[in-house]
């Protein structure tokens, strides 16, 4: 195998991964955010027993489940790939990782997938306490493993509790991995960007079916913009309806705004961090190719090169780079071209010859990871992130009569606005990724006494997969997860066209009563809704 096949290979198996993961990340924050948005609903129905809070629950539950569902069959691929793609990765790796990740499958998924299916079997044969206590074990389940899983990569991005012993990291500290401070903050970073996009997708939705409302007159409003509510039972849209997806929007802006804040204090002690334990990624990420104290607002030139002789920084603020790193306006920080010199002192010009890195083997070492992702990373995160905030603070006002406005763009703009969450989410997860190499395990800064614990992405790849294998199975994985988007979107977009009969059928006449509480989880069975029939097919809810 030629050099140019040999690094062709290696960035196949890291396109691979890379696709796969990204894939896999975008059912994730839907799931733990809007999980836990469900089970609040829940509590509330239980609480309170009004009908809109039990309709709430069993449609945005709805699409929870269609979600949970792909994003298990998406993330049990990358488990395989650890192995086949990664097996020098995970030889090096596997005395570390062995814990946190089978405390996540056997803990956290094994409870998870268990109370999940008495959750969807259990509705009208459960107590309606023991029923909700069964969506809040798995959702909570959800997030636990979302810790594992965390505990595993901040490891990466900070390995401790650890030491080198005959080439490989051996654990000698369960309690310093999972309390890893990358993972202490990287844990409320990602569940806050969860609520986030929980938050956008409740109010896209909701925006789109109050708007239906107002194109199809069955609401109004008077002289000062005040929501006169209508209905049409015949569909199943009547007053409670409308009081469904109002407190949809207003809860899911509510929660949008309160998590862009929570993204923002967790991000900011995540970058303070970041600037001492990869201090590479973080000038990367601002283009600093010098030592100072400005933040970049806009930057041109070759950034998507590995030096930094063509950049340029056009807008910056002086101040805040140093604020981001060490919560002062005048300590400068180091630049990229003051960093390579230290990486080159402590890890080397060259990689090792050694017959592991095949024939990278004695190649120079690039410690500048590719400043356009880094760089565009980092500020389509914070931009989209921001933006979703705006929009959700916007929503809350222009709601506040009860209604959306009948403008078609401005709930297309609403729809759409669902993406920039999720966008926010891919984008700093991808940054966080691509900003560690060439390290696919990051050594520690000196001060910390185990800095000799890291791995060259160079030398993680299986030597033994070659590079036409590894070619057909990232356009079979890229096929087969278009394949999935296309199925997944086509659900959600098919029950949420539906609305909440989609969920509860029984709310349109002449569909029967699917169980909306027969046992004392809602009102008996022919209650004097249309149709008052108790299904006994529980597949009614759960599709």
């Amino acid at each position: 195998m030629t050099k140019d096949l040999h690094v062709e290979a290696l960035d196949i198996a890291r396109w691979q991964f890379g696709i796969t993961t990204v894939y896999h990340f975008l059912m994730v924050p839907l799931t733990i955010g809007l999980g836990l948005v469900v089970a609040a609903l829940q509590t509330a129905w239980v609480r309170t027993g009004k009908e809109e809070y039990l309709r709430l629950t069993k449609f945005w539950g709805k699409l929870f489940l269609i979600n949970f569902i792909m994003g298990v069959a998406t993330g049990l691929v990358q488990e395989f790939q650890f192995g086949m793609a990664w097996s020098e990765y995970s030889r090096f790796v596997g005395d570390v990782f062995g814990a946190p990740l089978a405390l996540e499958s056997l803990l956290a998924f094994f409870t998870e997938s268990v109370f999940l299916g008495l959750w969807i079997f259990g509705w009208n044969r459960l107590p309606k306490k023991l029923h909700l206590a069964t969506i809040w074990l798995a959702t909570g389940a959800s997030a636990l493993s979302a810790y594992f899983i965390l505990a595993a990569n901040s490891w990466m991005q900070h390995p401790v509790g650890v030491e080198l012993v005959d080439g490989r990291a051996v654990m000698t500290d369960i309690w310093a991995v999972l309390t890893n401070n990358t993972l202490l903050v990287a844990f409320p970073h990602t569940i806050t960007g969860a609520f986030a996009v929980a938050g956008g997708f409740l109010l896209g939705i909701s925006w789109y079916h109050l708007w239906k409302r107002r194109r199809d007159g069955i609401d109004t409003v008077d002289e000062n913009g005040r929501v006169i509510v209508g209905e049409d039972a015949a569909i199943g849209r009547d007053k409670t309806d409308h009081a469904v997806w109002i407190k949809a929007l207003r809860i899911g802006a509510a929660v949008a705004v309160v998590a862009f804040a929570g993204t923002a204090i967790t991000g900011d002690l995540q970058g303070k961090l970041m600037f001492e334990q990869q201090p590479m990624k973080m000038a990367a990420a601002e283009a600093a190719c010098h030592n100072g104290t400005s933040f970049s607002i806009l930057s041109v030139g070759d950034v998507g090169a590995r030096n930094c002789d063509d950049v340029k920084t056009l807008i910056e603020v002086p101040g805040v780079l140093s604020f981001l790193a060490n919560g002062d306006f005048n300590t400068p920080v180091d630049g990229v071209n003051t960093l390579i010199p230290e990486y080159q002192e402590k890890y080397g010009t060259h990689l090792p010859d050694d017959p592991m890195y095949g024939e990278q083997a004695g190649q120079e070492i690039d410690y500048l990871p590719v400043m356009a992702v880094t760089y565009w990373g980092f500020r389509i995160m914070i931009g989209f992130g921001g933006i979703a905030a705006i929009a959700a603070a916007v929503a809350l006002w222009v709601t506040r009569k009860g209604t959306v406005p009948q403008s078609k763009g401005l709930m297309r703009l609403a729809v759409f606005g669902i993406l920039a969450p999720f966008g926010a989410n891919s984008a700093g997860w991808i940054f966080t990724e691509m900003g560690r190499q060439p390290f696919v395990v990051v050594p520690n800064p000196s001060f910390t006494g185990i800095d000799n614990v890291f791995m060259f992405t160079a030398a993680a790849v299986s030597p033994g997969v070659s590079r036409a294998e590894l070619l057909f199975s990232v356009i079979s994985f890229t096929v087969i997860y278009l394949a999935l988007l296309v199925v997944e979107v086509g659900l959600l977009a098919k029950y949420v066209r539906g609305g909440v009969p989609s969920a509860m059928p029984e709310l349109v006449p002449g569909n029967g009563h699917s169980g909306d509480g027969s046992d004392g989880q809602g009102g008996p069975a022919g209650d004097g809704k249309p149709g008052g029939r108790k299904s006994d097919d529980v597949l009614d809810f759960a599709y």
